[in-house]
């Protein structure tokens, strides 16, 4: 017996398959003649074709060497006999005494008594196992190295033969799964409210192979070696500074470093190209093994190598489409977004009009795809397990971002109640629309100032709808994280000067440029940091790289043009810090005067308050500010020493609760006392239960996303002031925990709408 095939390179073998699938006649005789090419040349004495059926079950669907009656006969259940291991593990099984293995499933009606080797591998089309391709042989013995690479090539080019084409839906193959079909439910969680259906669309959707076959092995190497090298330096400049994967963090490019540097993923490429592949197959392929291989990792550090791997691979082939850079974002109407996760710059791509939805593998409720999201109002739900390789392009889905659901190819009655759900949220935006122009008083008569919080040029065209009283908090790092290198003096000039006219007179406070941490810039240089939300960021930053911030504020100032100039600098640990940038701001307007340019009409500086140390520190910072404004979102994460962009931890504190209340509560008698003016600008100003304890606690300035200034304003007239200050601060009294279920049992007793 040979020990391996009678030729290396599977080329003329493939063509063979090729030509054998493409002929004429049933598809059962074709599928028959594959298997019986495929067994002469491997020299084996049977090769079997097992395909996955809809129900889930993996049936005999051809077979040189078994009994004939076996076909379509033998069926196994998931997980059932070598070929359900197969399945399970993803991965090939080469065993030399098949028979004594404790997976193996006696068949009798095949005829495999004697055979002892086996050789299985899976047929994988998008990550997914829609068969398995076995040899066997009498004699005990392992296949080789060579023969386990032959027969995963094979497999791949049948596995696309059997599921493209005009193959699929014919004959034997009409029930076959070639992509999931029946209808799922994921739970995840909400990361932007809303609700939405429509169709589905991959985010960088990996571009197919139009051909698996290649005519010329060398000519297809040199493609792929020339690729693979311009990834490499695109990669390597995004590590220098020189240019940019926009917003990815340093520890995400410093693994695409070494995955791209690779020599086992390299070498993995070249031999598939090698063996008579298209370069673009040769990914496919190893994508696929990766996939199947990790994707039932339970390992997180593993399930996360292979995103990066996912990520790498899509490039790669963007580089051989000789398009490195660009990506086809067209889209249908009712486009739903379906990605592991997504940057900031990721979003702003797409058409906003026809994003309905987005639904995410990843991420967290921190994080820029969230917070960006919420902004545009697009309804996005995140940490949906498994979520990738259980969709395809243009299935039917539902986004319950109310719930943090996602329904994948939905059942009609699902469609219809989610579509009625629709419709009562369209009638509540219609009450909100009625109630834009209504002053937000409470019923005991207290003005509660609502305003938005902004980011982005799209945010300013909503504005007027939402009945916001001004922008409570510019992020202006937003223009830099969507740059591909540091946005000059005039283009951050042009973008403030928009800002204010589209304001049109309302105040508009500008946060200056909050970088570090989570948002490392690709053209500015940074070291990695073993506590990064911790780090070198935000106010920092600017200190140490006065360049960078006396730019900004040089634009600000030449923005206002002799308008109102409100500015307020992130995370100021200490008095010190805000004591140095009040005086870049001082400086930069002293310059402007100088030269005969306008100042400001009214400069106001104030600090936001996100570090903990600064509730100790009120009565020095307060009277050197103008205002100062409350991060919930960071001042939260400090407090419990829980990183809010970690699904691990972020969920295992709740705003609602004593320690939060209570240092909230210091503040603004802080502020009252010596009449500094003060907002709450983070998350839990937008959410009515969130905002009737801050009313309750004396807040009066509110700045949120802007789905949530008419459900606020709805809960802000129904409100009694006096009564709700009187209960929450009952709550407050002795609570151990979370106030949550106590607050809502409030809010229900004084008839708030929440």
């Amino acid at each position: 017996m040979p020990t391996g095939p009678a030729f290396r390179g599977p080329r003329s073998l493939l063509r063979q398959i090729r030509e054998a699938m493409a002929g004429g006649g049933p598809v059962q005789s074709r599928l028959d003649m594959a298997v019986r090419i495929i067994a002469q040349s491997m020299v084996a004495e049977v090769c079997s074709l097992y395909l996955r059926r809809a129900s889930g079950d993996l049936e005999l669907f051809a077979t040189e060497g078994l009994s004939a009656s076996a076909v379509h006969v033998t069926k196994l259940k998931p997980g059932e006999g070598l070929v359900g291991e197969i399945v399970r593990l993803g991965r090939p099984l080469n065993l030399s005494d098949a028979p004594n293995h404790p997976a193996f499933a006696y068949r009798p009606e095949t005829g495999e008594d004697p055979y002892h080797a086996f050789l299985g591998v899976p047929l994988l089309r998008g990550g997914r196992t829609i068969g398995v391709l076995v040899v066997q042989n009498r004699t005990e013995r392992n296949y080789g190295d060579d023969e386990v690479e032959d027969l995963q090539i094979i497999a791949m080019v049948l596995a696309e033969m059997v599921a493209g084409g005009e193959l699929v839906g014919q004959g034997p193959l009409k029930d076959v799964e070639i992509a999931p079909h029946k209808p799922e439910w994921l739970k995840g969680v909400q990361f932007a409210d809303g609700l939405a259906f429509g169709t589905a669309v991959l985010h960088e959707a990996p571009v197919a192979p139009e051909q698996l076959l290649s005519d010329d092995a060398a000519a297809e190497g040199v493609r792929l070696a020339k690729a693979i090298g311009d990834l490499q330096g695109q990669i390597d400049k995004m590590m220098d500074g020189q240019h940019g994967l926009v917003g990815a963090s340093f520890e995400v490019l410093e693994t695409y470093r070494m995955f791209a540097h690779d020599r086992g993923w390299n070498r993995s490429l070249d031999e598939a190209v090698r063996s008579g592949l298209t370069a673009e197959a040769a990914v496919e392929r190893v994508r696929s093994e990766h996939r199947a291989r990790l994707g039932q990792a339970r390992d997180p550090y593993l399930r996360e190598r292979l995103h990066d791997l996912e990520d790498l691979n899509d490039r790669l082939l963007r580089h051989l489409s000789a398009d490195g850079a660009a990506v086809d974002r067209q889209l249908p109407d009712d486009a739903i977004l379906i990605a592991r996760n997504l940057g900031p710059a990721d979003i702003l791509e797409y058409d906003r009009h026809k994003l309905k939805g987005i639904l995410l593998e990843e991420g967290s409720t921190g994080s820029h795809a969230g917070i960006v999201a919420r902004a545009l109002e697009i309804p996005c739900v995140g940490r949906l397990v498994g979520l990738r390789d259980r969709v395809s392009q243009g299935d039917p889905v539902i986004v319950d971002a109310e719930s943090g659901e996602a329904y994948l190819r939905p059942r009609p009655d699902v469609v219809g109640a989610i579509q009625a759900r629709m419709a009562v949220r369209a009638q509540r935006r219609a009450e909100f629309a009625r109630l834009r122009d209504t002053p937000a008083f409470t019923r005991d008569g207290a003005k509660i100032t609502l305003l938005m919080n902004a980011g982005l040029a799209v945010d300013l065209d909503i504005l007027g709808e939402t009945g916001a009283e001004g922008i409570g908090l510019f992020r202006t790092e937003f223009q830099f994280m969507v740059a591909e290198e540091l946005p000059r003096f005039n283009a951050q000039t042009q973008l403030y000067s928009h800002v204010l006219d589209a304001a049109d007179g309302l105040p508009v406070t500008f946060r200056t440029l909050d970088l570090g941490g989570d948002k490392i810039l690709p053209y500015l240089e940074a070291e990695r940091e073993d506590n990064p939300a911790l780090g070198w960021r935000a106010i920092r930053m600017g200190l140490d790289r006065p360049a960078l911030l006396r730019l900004q504020l040089r634009a600000l100032i030449a923005a206002t043009n002799g308008r109102e100039l409100r500015v307020m600098f992130p995370l100021v640990a200490s008095v010190d810090e805000f004591r140095a940038a009040r005086a870049l701001v001082d400086h930069e307007v002293a310059w402007a005067e100088r030269r005969g340019r306008p100042a400001p009409s009214e400069l106001r500086v104030g600090a936001m308050i996100e570090a903990p140390s600064l509730i100790w520190h009120l009565d020095a910072l307060l009277p050197m500010t103008d205002f100062v404004s409350i991060g919930t979102n960071d001042l939260m994460q400090y407090m419990f020493a829980a990183d809010r962009g970690n699904p691990r931890v972020a969920s295992r504190y709740d705003p609602l609760s004593p320690p939060v209340l209570r240092a909230l509560q210091t503040i603004q008698e802080a502020c009252q006392e010596t009449g500094t003016p003060v907002s709450v600008c983070g998350e839990m100003a937008g959410r009515p239960l969130e905002a009737f304890v801050l009313i309750a606690l004396g807040y009066d300035h509110l700045s949120m996303p802007p789905g949530g200034i008419g459900p606020v304003k709805r809960m802000v007239l129904s409100c009694d002031r006096e009564a709700a200050r009187r209960g929450v601060a009952a709550l407050l009294k002795g609570s151990a925990g979370s106030v949550r279920s106590e607050v809502e049992t409030l809010a229900r007793k004084l008839s708030v709408v929440i």
